[in-house]
């Protein structure tokens, strides 16, 4: 799945691709097997803190919404907007990650930066602290309704495949967060692109003044699809990963 990461980046963020095909065969075609994981390295290893983030928020502020009791069927109301707040919460932790990965993945052999530490250092001297948070609006405005629709699915797929007033089974978890997933990666990937655009602003990409800026050059030269670069590597992605991803959170839950 990390080689999808690269594919769907570069996709996004370069409109000489006339599909994930063409892009898979030329990126192998430059730069080899090795050129699929390119710039893999942190976010792999930052991907437990994010989660760690994210569904630790959004466990306790639905615990408060829902006044402490561990409510087998909590709101919907309340599903939605704990995802929410845990949204806005791992924005500070995702904004300077996402774009580490987003520059290094675009990169080909003798790039600008050596590795994720050195990207970092460049970045903090050309830019200053707040280049690390580059695209910060357009992640906030993907993650903070798109974390409320991610927790919501999920609930409903884990009642719909449950046994009134009985946990959920693993069969039950893995379908409901595998398709948490596509659904939310299905309402994300738009602004998704404009991210990753505004990331490379100033990196080799085109320079863009902001979101709606983005949007606006974006769909003037490219036409509504643009929208939808990389939707397919998304969604292929985000069933099998977060199927796993709220298997683990769930059996960490009922064991601690």
């Amino acid at each position: 799945m990390m080689m999808l990461f690269r594919l769907q980046v570069r996709l996004q963020t370069q409109s000489v691709y006339s599909g994930t095909f063409d892009c898979m065969v030329r990126t192998y075609k430059h730069e080899g097997f090795g050129g699929f994981f390119k710039g893999m390295s942190f976010p792999v290893l930052s991907v437990a803190l994010s989660n760690a983030v994210s569904f630790g928020s959004y466990r306790n502020v639905l615990d408060y919404l829902t006044q402490s009791h561990r409510s087998i069927q909590p709101p919907l109301t309340a599903v939605f907007t704990a995802g929410c707040f845990s949204g806005v919460t791992q924005l500070f932790v995702t904004a300077p990650i996402d774009l580490v990965k987003v520059r290094l993945q675009n990169q080909t052999d003798g790039g600008k930066y050596r590795g994720p530490v050195h990207c970092l250092a460049m970045i903090l001297r050309e830019d200053g602290p707040k280049g690390l948070f580059r695209g910060f609006w357009a992640l906030a405005l993907r993650d903070v309704p798109c974390f409320g629709l991610y927790f919501l699915p999920y609930e409903l797929m884990c009642r719909m495949l449950s046994e009134k007033g009985k946990q959920p089974g693993t069969f039950a978890v893995l379908m409901a967060g595998g398709v948490a997933g596509v659904v939310t990666w299905a309402c994300a990937t738009p602004m998704d692109v404009m991210k990753a655009r505004l990331q490379m602003s100033g990196a080799g990409g085109r320079v863009y003044d902001s979101v709606l800026h983005c949007v606006t050059v974006s769909v003037r030269e490219e036409g509504l699809r643009v929208f939808f670069r990389g939707l397919l590597l998304n969604s292929v992605r985000a069933f099998p990963v977060n199927a796993v991803t709220f298997l683990s959170f769930e059996m960490i839950m009922r064991n601690f």
